[in-house]
């Protein structure tokens, strides 16, 4: 929703992943944490292993997640 009109645009699934998050982050997130709003943040981007073979196998699709914990305090 803060990178997507979804009445001016035809929006019928998501963004990448890691384009997402990194626009979110980079973008609102931070901003939100140098004005105060926030003074720790953990921040997880996830996303999925994707392999054309192994969903036409019929295989599982590994899931993968980084955190960051991110704070704006000198005792963190």
């Amino acid at each position: 929703m803060l990178l997507y009109s979804g009445e001016e645009q035809d929006v019928h699934a998501g963004g990448s992943g890691c384009g997402c998050s990194a626009s979110v982050l980079c973008t609102y997130l931070l901003d939100a944490l140098r004005s105060g709003r926030y003074n720790r943040l953990l921040f997880a981007a996830t996303g999925a292993l994707m392999s054309p073979t192994s969903s036409c196998q019929g295989e599982s699709i590994p899931g993968i997640c980084h955190a960051v914990a991110i704070s704006n305090t000198k005792d963190g």
